[in-house]
């Protein structure tokens, strides 16, 4: 159903069309009472069962009754208040059963669309479009819509942000795409095993709830200890292989896309030009087969993982299409501090490493889980020095550099002069490189 923009024909602009979303969105939204009462169960479990050992079960079922309808009628409203449309400047979402909100989003500041389909959504046919906005920290979402309206809205938005007319817009449909690489599950599980984190809270979930029941002896004691402990362990492996699952890059005008997720499958998009920050993890015990994990700090976009595991020669063939131009420097090329440096940070002060190229700043971190990070140098905001009481008596200083993320990557350790020299020399090498950057631009 389609009505007119109310603001638009106030103003005596060409109406829009508005639209709503799938009609299966308001059984989704229908459970918001339910999940308020859950929440109040869950925060006062004692209050909640002296409550309904209290019914009767003619009490309880007329209970049910008025909640089931209740929810439903919220569920419908809801959908029935909400609508969204594209004008030739922005997305407009009207949302508001009693207090009416209209978000105005404006096309060229769009940095990322990613489609989202958990698993009774993908059921359902339908999908979640969510938005990255520059300047938003909480991402703007569609859900739900129609698998095909919600792909073909996306590449409207794409388009329009690109500077497609609006009158052709929808005809450019969604850009082709081409597989770089898909990361094998029996890849994806060993690689799980063979990371430290996965292990380390697996141990701390069996020793700590025994050494607190051998202290205590209170079953609340230890299960208050053991549930979070576990639910960590289970994020951290089989979370991570859950939502890692069937990892696929591909390569298209719009940027690198990612596809992935065993349950809830997510289809997301790596910005062209708004990757700030791309950091190449080796955990010790992937070393001998190679592998690396890519990470990425990408602007006005919570996408941060570019490949959850993979041999070093491949990944550094992605990062060459996220950063074109950039080679990653082999480890030979990074220099470490001086010895002095183990004055301040002893034994650690090896992990540290850097390297300037004519295309990024590279500095490494870890000694055991070693940590690249490459910066092209147009995506440096700023630059600075600071040296602490104890690194000012042995002569070295640290360098941060800033980064359009809010980030920032540091070059740790490094002698005085060489930390002067490079703090002048970086901010030199930024402007020179940011007039000579392509443009962030979809598409282009």
């Amino acid at each position: 159903m389609t009505t007119p923009g109310v603001d638009d024909a106030v103003s005596g602009l060409r109406p829009v069309t508005e639209r709503r979303l799938h009609p299966v969105t308001p059984l989704r939204r229908a459970w918001a009472p339910v999940a308020v009462l859950i929440g109040w169960a869950v925060h006062d479990p004692d209050q909640a069962q002296r409550q309904l050992t209290r019914l009767t079960t003619t009490t309880l079922l007329l209970a049910l009754a008025v909640l089931v309808p209740a929810a439903a009628l919220y569920g419908f409203l809801t959908w029935w208040f909400t609508h969204f449309a594209v004008t030739e400047t922005d997305l407009r979402i009207r949302t508001g059963l009693v207090f009416r909100r209209t978000a105005h989003i404006r096309l060229e500041r769009i940095q990322a669309i990613d489609i989202t389909q958990p698993l009774l959504a993908r059921v359902a046919g339908v999908a979640k479009l969510k938005l990255d906005v520059i300047g938003t920290d909480k991402k703007d979402e569609l859900a739900f819509l129609g698998e095909e309206e919600a792909r073909a809205l996306r590449a409207e938005l794409l388009a329009r942000a690109a500077g497609f007319a609006p009158e052709t817009a929808h005809e450019v449909g969604e850009a082709p795409s081409q597989q770089l690489l898909r990361v094998p599950p029996g890849v994806l599980a060993v690689s799980l095993l063979l990371t430290g984190a996965t292990w380390g809270t697996l141990a701390a979930a069996v020793v700590v709830p025994t050494v607190l029941w051998l202290a205590t002896e209170s079953v609340w004691t230890v299960l208050a200890a053991a549930v979070p402990l576990f639910g960590a362990a289970g994020a951290s492996s089989v979370g991570r292989f859950v939502t890692e699952y069937d990892w696929t890059v591909g390569e298209s005008p719009d940027g690198l896309r990612l596809d992935h997720g065993l349950l809830d499958r997510a289809h997301e998009t790596v910005p062209p030009g708004r990757v700030q920050t791309v950091r190449i993890v080796e955990p010790l015990l992937w070393r001998r087969r190679g592998w690396v994990r890519v990470e990425l700090d990408v602007a006005g976009s919570s996408n941060s993982v570019l490949l959850p595991v993979a041999p070093r020669e491949v990944a550094e063939s992605v990062v060459a299409r996220v950063l074109p131009g950039v080679s990653v420097p082999p480890h030979a090329s990074l220099s470490r501090p001086p010895r002095r440096a183990s004055r301040c940070v002893p034994l650690w002060w090896r992990g540290y490493g850097l390297a300037v190229t004519d295309a990024v700043f590279a500095a490494r971190t870890g000694l055991f889980q070693r940590s690249l990070a490459l910066v092209p140098h147009a995506k440096v905001q700023s630059v600075r020095l600071s040296q602490g009481p104890w690194e000012r008596v042995w002569g070295v200083a640290d360098v941060h550099v800033d980064t359009g993320a809010n980030k920032t990557v540091t070059a740790r350790l490094r002698g005085a002069e060489e930390a002067a020299e490079l703090l002048r020399g970086q901010a030199e090498r930024s402007r020179t490189g940011r007039k000579v950057a392509r443009p962030d631009r979809w598409m282009a």
